[in-house]
């Protein structure tokens, strides 16, 4: 603190302020740089990093003014594949689970499908998508998780036999790939000619494949606390611009819970059991005093938890969506429909890539 009557010397004084002036707005211009570039990170080349920190918009009866699900089950050669159409479907987006998914999980249990269980993101996804006209089929996986041999060409099979079937064969066909889904779609892209593709949570199969300048454009949708997938996302980001491919990336980011999350984003969920469960994520230490999962929704014992808390009954049927929604909110490897405006704008800025789901030659 200045003495009161305290005046510095002019030569030594001013100058000195100058220099702290003239150091401050050096470190804020700094600062502003530096926040530019995360918030808006575009390498020169073009590739847009989109970092996603917002809050989920949309709630679990979003589109219930636009679309209702009233899938169609079928089996083609013992494979099961659940689909829709809107009235009038503008492109065909085939929906990839990841390891331990099924088709069930992306429609609501209903007359057409009775063992289906809607999980919230993925009944978002097909939502979201049916609002936006395009046509969307699920497929399950014929083991626990995808493989990459025989199983590309029955999926690839399944798809021209269906949109030939259903006439759509002339419109614009996208994939969307989550974890093993991701990987598998990577491959599945080198024989089925997509219009592009979203590889979430994953990285693709691209060190083993010879990738061919018409390889359709990628936009990669990953949470970057896994760092391993991050790096290997950046590294086959370049291995694709080198070979001219269109390609860009959408970051996913934490965000926090609030008493409203579960309700807003799991249908048959009411904001009191949403409330008392956030409450006692609250008195276990398993989110912090903003609302942020201190750990993985699969590593803390919330389902322990769960059962000790005598006075709060859960239909079990709603366990998975909450693992779900709580793997989400931490964001490190989950399917994730947040993001789903900045998705279909990629879809549809690339629908004139191809005209069908044409035979490629199967690169190995």
């Amino acid at each position: 603190m200045l003495k009161r009557g305290y005046k510095p010397k002019p030569w030594s004084g001013g100058a000195q302020n100058c220099r702290v002036s003239a150091f401050l707005m050096f470190v804020a211009l700094i600062l502003l740089i530096m926040v530019f570039c995360l918030v808006f990170r575009n390498d020169s080349d073009g590739v847009n990093h989109s970092l996603a920190y917002e809050l989920p918009k949309q709630k679990w009866n979003s589109f219930d003014a636009l679309v209702q699900l009233h899938p169609t089950r079928e089996f083609r050669n013992g494979t099961d594949l659940i689909w829709q159409l809107p009235e009038s479907p503008k492109g065909v987006l085939f929906l990839a689970h990841g390891c331990n998914g099924r088709a069930i999980n992306f429609w609501d249990k209903s007359p057409e499908c009775l063992d289906c269980v809607g999980l919230p993101e993925e009944r978002l996804l097909v939502l979201h998508a049916l609002a936006n006209d395009f046509a969307v089929i699920t497929i399950s996986s014929a083991q626990r998780c995808w493989t990459f041999g025989k199983e590309v060409l029955v999926v690839k099979d399944i798809l021209e036999w269906w949109t030939g079937r259903r006439k759509l064969g002339k419109l614009p066909l996208m994939a969307l790939g989550a974890s093993s889904g991701g990987y598998f779609v990577s491959v599945l892209a080198t024989t089925v000619k997509f219009s592009s593709t979203v590889l979430m949570i994953a990285e693709g199969m691209f060190e083993q494949m010879d990738i061919s300048r018409d390889y359709p454009p990628t936009l990669f949708v990953h949470m970057p606390k896994d760092l391993y997938r991050q790096q290997k996302i950046d590294e086959y980001v370049e291995v694709l611009k080198d070979k001219g491919i269109d390609v860009s990336v959408v970051e996913c980011m934490e965000f926090p819970l609030t008493p409203n999350t579960l309700a807003d984003r799991i249908p048959g969920l009411d904001r009191a059991l949403s409330r008392k469960l956030f409450e006692l994520f609250r008195e276990k230490g398993f989110v912090d005093q903003n609302g942020y999962m201190k750990n993985d929704g699969r590593k803390i014992k919330w389902k322990k938890a769960l059962k000790e808390k005598k006075t709060l009954v859960l239909d079990q049927r709603l366990v998975p969506h909450i693992q779900e929604e709580l793997n989400l909110a931490f964001a490190y490897h989950e399917m994730t429909s947040v993001h789903s405006d900045q998705i279909f704008k990629w879809f549809e800025s690339h629908m004139s890539y191809q005209t069908s789901p044409a035979l490629k030659p199967l690169v190995h």
